[in-house]
């Protein structure tokens, strides 16, 4: 049995982990490229605080989210960049205090309600510990983004739990963002968590199977490592399959990385 994780404190945790990277920059490191195409570390930043801004009012306001999400346009990429653009002309000071402060803004937010309520999001309505998790997902991932354009290895802890469940769960997204149809059964995931402690997630009884480190799983299914790069390993045809398409996010899977252009995690 899994023990209770408090998906809430690694929320904000993670965040933590985030503004430490970033804190100290001046205004040359806020414009580093960092190795999504066209990025630099500011607009990772104001990534997270429009996403953080949209999780809290799903969470607040269902019908605000709703509105907002419905003027969105048919093209989601497009509204995403469009929405970066007043967090950049911001500069770095003031996005760095807009991202704490609707950091603190989404988590009270989540934090008044039971972890099953549920609230409307970007794909379908769901749980709020999973709103808390897909927050875990955007920040380890535009987090990595970071830290790769900074040159810093991370040092992953079991708040990637949240994360891996997350992948767990939105398993079919690879599938769908590419018009494939997603086999009629998920798979099973054996995961050694940072700490060594082994998590069993996903269909316990599937004959396919995906092993290996949760920290791996997770760099994959954001696409911030290739799998060649990475400890992972599939039984099963279909499963091998899903390594090359895993993604736990909304929208196309863009270039993801190369191999070997980093390093494999420790």
């Amino acid at each position: 049995m899994l023990r209770q994780k408090n998906v809430l404190t690694d929320l904000t945790d993670e965040g933590n982990e985030i503004d430490d990277l970033v804190a100290g920059l001046d205004a040359a490191g806020w414009e580093k490229a960092t190795p999504a195409e066209g990025w630099t570390i500011a607009h990772q930043i104001a990534h997270l605080t429009m996403v953080f801004a949209l999780a809290e009012k799903a969470a607040a306001d269902a019908p605000a989210f709703e509105a907002h999400v419905a003027g969105l346009g048919p093209s989601f990429d497009a509204a995403v960049q469009r929405g970066l653009l007043p967090y950049l002309a911001d500069g770095p000071d003031k996005l760095l205090e807009r991202w704490r402060s609707q950091r603190a803004a989404t988590e009270r937010a989540l934090s008044a309600l039971e972890p099953g309520h549920i609230v409307p999001w970007l794909v379908r309505p769901i749980p709020a510990a999973v709103l808390a998790a897909a927050g875990m997902m955007e920040t380890f991932a535009h987090g990595q983004d970071v830290a790769d354009a900074l040159g810093v290895r991370r040092t992953y802890t079991d708040r990637v739990f949240h994360i891996a469940q997350f992948v767990v769960t939105t398993w079919e997204f690879g599938y769908q963002s590419r018009e494939l149809a997603p086999p009629a059964t998920g798979f099973g995931f054996r995961l050694t968590a940072p700490s060594g402690e082994v998590w069993e997630l996903g269909a316990a009884d599937a004959p396919e199977r995906v092993e290996g480190p949760a920290a791996d799983l997770c760099l994959l299914a954001t696409r911030r490592r290739h799998r060649a790069d990475l400890a992972l390993t599939a039984t099963g045809p279909e499963a091998d399959r899903w390594l090359d398409l895993a993604q736990a996010y909304r929208g196309p899977a863009g270039p993801g990385r190369r191999p070997g252009q980093f390093a494999a995690p420790a």
